[in-house]
């Protein structure tokens, strides 16, 4: 049996908390953050809950003194204990405004769902079977002061995740409305071309990922050039390497994007140079 935590309270995983009025369920008013545990420490938490402090400023929250990254902090481990994955688990924390109409809700005092899922026998390696990635067209990213944040108004990734399941891909690349790459509808993505490392900027309606500024930064160490730019699709199948991140797989291969596939050398020496905590 596992568990959830519900504004503080421990429940059952078939519990029901949520009724009707919920706007988080109405209008997907909130914002969430999928965090990694190893060991007992939450990885990169300043990062993690930097960018959920400024979704839910963006959003016009009243944040109460008592609802800190220390209080949020506590309750996740205690649920990692809780459901028995403490060594290294999966954590979802969502944010959400409480109950009311679009423009009544009753007040805007965030409410919080964690939930837990284990890594079962993690270990930090790059994946030696390349993932199989495909361009979702089916809808377009905004670019707007929201795009960067991780909002639970995320429509065009859930469908991109969906045609990826039906096309039996690996994940799907995301577009923005000019017809770019923002990310995929899971992690930010990399390209290697003619050496240089590029990554679509903030401003393309990339989610500002947690594990992305890490791996910027880590590139930037080792001496190579990386650049922050638009990428098109067809600069995409002109690249020589592609390589997605996020904080849960950190970094993973891609070996194909339709009929262009791709090598991985440059990428396993981004990878060698990782810390290995992580």
């Amino acid at each position: 049996m596992s568990f959830f935590n519900f504004d503080g309270k421990i429940f059952k995983a078939d519990t029901p908390v949520i009724g009707p009025d919920n706007r988080g369920l109405r209008y997907g008013d909130g914002v969430f953050e999928t965090l990694k545990v190893l060991k007992g420490n939450i990885i990169f938490p300043d990062e993690h809950f930097a960018r959920l402090w400024k979704g839910m400023q963006l959003l016009s929250f009243d944040i109460p003194r008592h609802f800190s990254p220390e209080m949020l902090t506590t309750a996740i481990l205690q649920l990692t204990e809780k459901n028995n994955c403490i060594g290294a688990a999966r954590i979802r924390l969502s944010i959400y405004r409480g109950d009311g109409g679009l423009y009544d809700p009753i007040n805007h005092i965030p409410h919080y769902l964690i939930q837990t899922w284990p890594l079962k026998e993690y270990k930090l390696e790059l994946n030696s079977n390349g993932l199989v990635v495909g361009i979702y067209r089916g809808a377009k990213k905004a670019i707007d002061s929201l795009s960067n944040i991780k909002h639970n108004n995320f429509l065009p990734y859930a469908m991109a995740a969906l045609k990826a399941k039906q096309e039996k891909w690996n994940d799907a690349i995301v577009l923005n409305t000019q017809d770019r790459i923002a990310d995929t509808s899971i992690s930010n993505l990399f390209a290697v071309i003619n050496s240089t490392v590029v990554t679509p900027p903030l401003n393309e309606a990339c989610i500002a990922g947690v594990m992305r500024n890490y791996i910027i930064g880590s590139i930037e160490k080792m001496g190579w050039e990386i650049k922050e730019q638009p990428l098109t699709v067809d600069d995409l199948l002109q690249a020589d390497e592609v390589f997605l991140t996020n904080s849960i797989y950190t970094m993973r291969w891609v070996k194909q994007i339709g009929d262009k596939e791709y090598t991985n050398l440059r990428i396993q020496e981004i990878f060698s140079s990782l810390d290995s905590t992580i």
